[in-house]
């Protein structure tokens, strides 16, 4: 079952949307090289709860992590390590979430380590890109294969691989509710976007192939191909007026070099 949610509860949703905006580009403000996935882990774990909201993730199906950190050909639901180094070069995928008064904000970014590659720059460049290609579609009377189809049509016009195992969502009060939103598929198919309704729109792009691979941990997903992979959401709400981002964030300047609004 869809929920539509309430103008009351859609204001909830912003102040989730904000903490969860904040807090993930606050832990993009803190990569170095040399700092451990479980540093970073900590950093935004606490972000989040001095803003007076607990973390998403944490415990979420068992997840031992306050956000998924996931490095280079690592797509998704990588598990902060002590073990593992972030080190220039790389790029990083952030994904956290904030849960306050009852509701959840989700949102993604995958940021750079120091300087990348042109590769690296143009894959995160373009998969953020395709999230707002996807955004652009949330509109009342479309449908949700609307934007599965934009998001795919971008990146595959770049020769990128477009992961299929796992889509976005609806939020609200859990985390992950109905319906899916998956990056890939044909216009004018799937279920109609009404006002109320509240979903993740998350690409998940390969520089290579589609195909990932889930580590023996049961967690960290990969590409097959070993190419990097990028990562990128929003928490979106369906309204009269367009589009509405839940999660943008506040804390970032004007001179941030990827697009952070429609």
């Amino acid at each position: 079952m869809i929920n539509i949610k309430s103008k009351s509860e859609l204001e909830k949703m912003k102040k989730a949307g904000e903490i969860s905006a904040n807090a993930l580009h606050y832990g993009g403000q803190c990569i170095k090289d040399g700092m451990s996935t479980y540093e970073l882990d900590k950093l935004i774990h606490d972000f989040i709860v001095k803003n007076g909201a607990k973390p998403s993730f944490l415990g979420l199906y068992g997840f031992k992590g306050s956000a998924c950190l996931s490095i280079n050909e690592k797509v998704i639901h990588g598990i902060p390590s002590k073990h593992e180094f972030i080190k220039e070069g790389d790029i990083v995928s952030i994904d956290t979430g904030a849960f306050i008064d009852g509701f959840h904000g989700d949102n993604a970014f995958t940021f750079p380590c120091g300087k990348i590659s042109e590769e690296a720059r143009l894959l995160l460049e373009r998969t953020n890109d395709s999230l707002y290609k996807g955004i652009e579609q949330a509109v009342a009377g479309n449908r949700v294969g609307d934007i599965s189809n934009a998001v795919e049509t971008y990146a595959r016009s770049f020769g990128y691989g477009v992961v299929k195992t796992y889509t976005g969502h609806g939020v609200g009060r859990e985390m992950h509710e109905s319906p899916e939103v998956p990056n890939f598929g044909h216009p004018h198919k799937g279920p109609r976007l009404l006002p109320g309704m509240v979903i993740a729109i998350e690409p998940m792009i390969n520089i290579k192939g589609d195909d990932v691979f889930t580590q023996p941990d049961g967690w960290g997903v990969l590409t097959k191909s070993g190419s990097l992979a990028a990562h990128f959401e929003h928490t979106v709400a369906i309204t009269e007026d367009g589009p509405l981002i839940l999660t943008k964030p506040t804390i970032i300047g004007d001179d941030y070099p990827y697009r952070t609004s429609l």
